[in-house]
C-alpha cells in the first residue's frame, strides 16, 4: 500500500510499504479520509512527538474509514462498517484510569498512520475507542471526532458555565472550535487572531468581539477593554502553544479567573509568570492534553447533531500523494483550516 511515512524533521516521504497484518483482536481498515490537523503539523515541523510518535514512522491520526478485515477475537464489527477509530486507549487498570482521567494513563496507547491506504487498529483500541459512524455522518466529519474530542476536554476543564466571558487566543482549527462549543455553551467569546480572515470565521462560529493581534502589538488590554470594568475575562484558552500567548493569557484574566494553557509549547521551553499576579489575584490555571473515551463518543454525537459543521474546518481535499505539499502549505499559511486527505484517490 502507498503511506506516509515520517523520517525526522520536515522529511516526510509517501511510499509503498508493506500492507499491516492484523492480529486475533485487531481490525484493518480502509482509510476513506485523514485530516491535518495542528499537532501534525508541529511533528512535521519538529520531527518527533514526545508520546506520540518516535520517527521513523507511519504518520497522521485522524481519520475514518471502512473495515476490511477483523481477528477471529474481535466482537462487535465486522467486515464492511464504517469506522472511526481514535488514535489512542488507555489501559483501564492504572492509578489515572482508575481516578477516570485515562488521558494521564500511565499505558496509554497511541496510534499512528492514517496518512495511508489501510491502517492496523490495535485490539485496545478496537475495545476501547472504535465507534460505527452514524447514518449521515460523511468520512470528513467522522475523523473531526478527535480533535473535537480534544476540544471538549478543555471546555470541561475550564469550568465555563453561561454568562461567562471567555477570550479564546488563537483561531486554527482547535481555537474555531473552542470559540463554537463555548458559544454553545451560552458564554460571550472574544477571539483573537492574527489575520481579519480568521477573525471573520470566528464571528460566524458565535464570537461576541473580535481583537487582531497583529506582530508587536499586544493584545492584553484590547481583550480587557470588551470585558465589564475591563476586568479581564472569567476564562481564558489559549490555543497557540507558544510562551508569550501564555503569558498573555494570563494577564487577560480577570481576579478569581480561569486559564487553560491548551496550546503545546515546543518540548523544554519554560514561561516566566508574575508570582504576585498569580497569587493575589487567585487565578486557577490549567493545561488540558487529549482526550478520553467518552469525550470521542460525545464529539461523534455533537457532529452527527448537527452542531459543528464539518464544512467550516474542512476546507480542502488532496490525494495521498499531495501530503508534502500540503504540510509545507501549511507552515506559511498560518491559522489554515483542515484538509482533507483521500489515500484512495490518487
Amino acid at each position: 500500500m502507498m503511506a506516509a511515512v515520517l523520517y525526522g524533521k520536515e522529511d516526510l516521504r509517501v511510499e509503498q510499504v508493506a500492507t499491516p497484518e492484523i492480529g486475533r483482536h485487531d481490525m484493518l481498515v480502509k482509510v476513506q479520509a485523514a485530516l491535518t490537523c495542528g499537532t501534525d503539523l508541529k511533528v512535521f515541523r519538529r520531527g518527533h512527538h514526545a508520546r506520540m510518535i518516535d520517527p521513523p514512522a507511519l504518520f497522521g491520526h485522524e481519520l475514518a474509514g471502512e473495515i476490511v478485515a477483523v481477528g477471529e477475537e474481535v466482537s462487535g464489527f465486522r467486515v464492511g462498517q464504517r469506522v472511526v477509530a481514535a488514535n489512542s486507549a488507555p489501559c483501564g487498570d492504572c492509578f489515572y484510569c482508575r481516578r477516570e482521567q485515562e488521558n494521564l494513563c500511565e499505558d496509554l496507547l497511541f496510534n499512528n498512520g492514517a496518512y495511508a491506504q489501510y491502517m492496523r487498529i490495535p485490539g485496545r483500541i478496537v475495545e476501547k475507542n472504535t465507534y460505527v459512524i452514524p447514518e449521515g455522518v460523511d468520512g470528513r466529519g467522522a475523523a473531526m471526532a478527535e480533535p473535537l474530542a480534544c476540544v471538549l476536554h478543555g471546555i470541561e476543564d475550564t469550568g465555563i458555565r453561561p454568562g461567562d466571558t471567555v477570550t479564546v487566543i488563537g483561531l486554527g482549527p482547535i481555537g474555531l472550535m473552542f470559540v463554537r462549543l463555548a458559544s454553545l455553551a451560552g458564554a460571550r467569546v472574544i477571539a483573537v487572531g492574527r489575520r481579519q480572515q480568521q477573525l471573520d470565521r470566528a464571528q460566524s462560529m458565535g464570537a461576541a468581539a473580535l481583537v487582531l493581534s497583529e506582530p508587536g502589538s499586544e493584545p492584553v488590554e484590547a481583550v480587557r477593554a470588551h470585558t465589564e470594568g475591563r476586568r479581564g475575562s472569567d476564562a481564558v484558552i489559549e490555543a497557540v502553544g507558544s510562551p508569550a500567548a501564555w503569558r498573555g493569557a494570563v494577564e487577560m484574566a480577570r481576579m478569581g479567573g480561569v486559564v487553560n494553557f491548551f496550546g503545546g509549547c515546543p518540548r523544554d521551553t519554560q514561561v516566566c509568570l508574575d508570582t504576585s499576579l498569580l497569587h493575589y489575584s487567585e487565578l486557577t490555571l490549567k493545561a488540558s492534553f487529549h482526550h478520553t473515551p467518552r469525550h470521542i463518543r460525545r464529539a461523534l454525537d455533537i457532529i452527527a447533531g448537527g452542531e459543528i459543521q464539518v464544512g467550516d474546518f474542512v476546507i480542502n481535499e488532496a490525494p495521498l500523494k499531495d501530503l508534502l505539499s500540503v504540510f509545507q502549505h501549511m507552515m506559511s499559511h498560518n491559522g489554515h483550516l483542515k484538509t482533507a486527505i483521500l489515500p484512495h484517490d490518487d
